[in-house]
């Protein structure tokens, strides 16, 4: 082939190259698991070189942090819409409650994050626990003449219930006899109980 033949790859910049790296990084983890989520495949991904993704993230530890942390920034963004929604038209918190399971489950988080803190990574959860924080506090404030803050104990319920979920939650109904979307429903229900949200 002669070097006239060969492609011509548009150069991006730092930006665009890590958020490139970063959503190729996503589609593997949505498609083949968490272990799929290296610095090889994901430059194969884009058409980069691997020395290039070591260059934006030093390792595929911090590639995938940086991934877990773009993640929970969108999760919790949505979230807090749909609590806003739910509370401004006085509807069910199931919209908040799925988001919150297909999170964890449909779209990865809860994988990654135990992978990554099976592999060693203690701080994994870090900035899923750090945007959920920051929401919660946001959502607590609007709430402020509720003292006994029951929004915290809920948000660890509901995050603890759908990370449950998204490792086990399939074998478990299947062992129990109850339906796949038993967790859910409890979840419901939980957040249900809560004075002045609709049923």
């Amino acid at each position: 082939m002669s070097v006239a033949a060969l492609p011509v790859r548009r150069r991006l910049s730092p930006e665009e190259s890590r958020d490139a790296a970063l959503d190729a990084a996503r589609a593997l983890l949505v498609e083949s698991g968490p272990q799929a989520v290296t610095l090889k495949a994901v430059a194969a991904r884009i058409g980069r070189t691997h020395a290039t993704l070591l260059h934006h993230f030093g390792s595929a530890e911090g590639l995938q942090k940086a991934l877990i942390g773009r993640m929970a920034t969108a999760i919790t963004g949505t979230i807090r819409d749909a609590v806003l929604r739910s509370r401004a038209e006085d509807r069910s918190p199931r919209e908040v409650v799925d988001l919150t399971f297909d999170a964890f489950g449909k779209g990865g988080a809860g994988a990654l994050a135990s992978w990554m803190i099976l592999s060693g990574d203690e701080g994994a959860l870090d900035p899923i626990l750090t945007a959920i924080h920051d929401l919660v506090d946001e959502l607590a404030a609007e709430e402020h003449a509720q003292a006994d803050r029951p929004i915290h104990e809920e948000t660890l319920q509901l995050v603890l219930m759908a990370l449950g979920d998204a490792l086990l939650g399939a074998p478990m109904a299947r062992a129990l006899g109850l339906p796949r979307d038993a967790a859910r429903d409890l979840a419901l229900q939980m957040l249900a109980k809560r004075p002045g949200v609709a049923k």
